[in-house]
């Protein structure tokens, strides 16, 4: 795994974020054979654009929404577009709903082994100068060395791919998931999560100690870098370009690590399979049988990264013999 793809990933969790760091998209500075790179990756992927698609068999419906799990003001125009979809809906997927939001914080309360390390410490696993780096960027963001020295490798590189401008925004919960979920509660209408709650916990951790910590070997990003990243990423979503959000974190994987281009792609990819294609796969007999179940149309609203390429649920759900159609986000 490699912290930029991380910070794309950021996306796909429970967290909300105010877009209030100033940075620049990422994409106008990429270099002419970056652009050739960019396209000729675009074109390979099945389902680039759209955040929000119909996909209809045998009469029943299931309206799908890429989502953006952090705040932003321009959300506030496809909410209003959004609502009345919800608040017809016979049901509505989420990747985790207040309920099993509850359950996963209760979780971490009796088991803080989800967060933190049981054994050794960071400063006991790194080599000093490494550490005191750590250290460094964990303060830079609020976060005490002696607090970061007990976390997760793999959870205090998510931190630290966030910058620091962001830290104190994420305790909010103003995602377009959680805007849905107050539509859909307002209006009666019945949610469910499309996972155990504690799914990427265990992705994540069930990766080795040595891999988590490469993720923190591969260097803290500056403050400008990791603010230029996350105005990328909001500015593809916002132009509904889910696919490119994977194909610059790929492209700024490969300028930020001394690995050759294709270990580099090896790890994203082995990074994509995990926490996107295996998660996407399970998925679909839920989608499938909540639909079935269901007499009214079923919206399900989860990370845009889940939409596209090969073993994205939209190629998924087409090869189960459901038709496509991309509609207004």
């Amino acid at each position: 795994m490699v912290r930029p793809f991380l910070v794309s990933l950021f996306l796909l969790l429970p967290a909300a974020l105010h877009a209030a760091c100033e940075g620049s998209d990422l994409r106008p500075a990429l270099t002419p054979a970056e652009q050739a790179e960019r396209s000729r990756m675009l074109a390979a992927i099945p389902f680039p654009e759209g955040n929000r698609w119909r996909a209809e068999r045998d009469g029943k419906v299931i309206h799908l929404v890429g989502t953006m799990h952090l705040g932003d003001a321009r959300l506030d125009a496809p909410v209003t577009r959004l609502t009345p979809l919800v608040e017809n809906a016979g049901l509505l997927l989420l990747e985790m709903t207040r309920a099993e939001e509850k359950h996963l914080q209760k979780a971490i309360a009796e088991d803080p082994t989800m967060l933190t390390l049981s054994g050794p410490t960071l400063p006991e696993l790194l080599p000093e100068a490494a550490w005191q780096a750590l250290a460094a960027a964990a303060k830079d963001r609020g976060i005490p060395a002696v607090m970061a020295a007990k976390f997760q490798p793999w959870y205090l590189s998510m931190m630290l791919a966030t910058p620091p401008c962001a830290m104190a925004q994420l305790k909010g919960k103003s995602g377009l998931d959680m805007k849905l979920q107050d539509i859909a509660d307002a209006a009666e209408v019945p949610t469910r999560a499309l996972e155990p709650f504690d799914t990427v916990f265990r992705l994540f951790n069930a990766e080795p100690i040595e891999d988590q910590l490469e993720m923190l070997r591969t260097g803290v990003l500056d403050t400008d870098t990791a603010e230029d990243q996350f105005a990328t990423l909001f500015d593809a979503y916002f132009e509904e370009a889910h696919a490119d959000t994977w194909v610059i974190s790929r492209l700024i994987a490969r300028r930020a690590l001394p690995e050759a281009p294709e270990e580099v792609d090896a790890m994203m990819e082995e990074t994509e399979a995990q926490l996107l294609t295996a998660r996407n796969k399970a998925w679909i007999p839920v989608l499938m049988q909540a639909s079935a179940e269901t007499e009214a149309p079923v919206v399900a609203a989860f990370g845009a990264a889940h939409l596209s390429g090969t073993d994205g649920i939209l190629n998924l759900l087409a090869d189960e013999g459901y038709t496509l159609t991309r509609e207004t986000f």
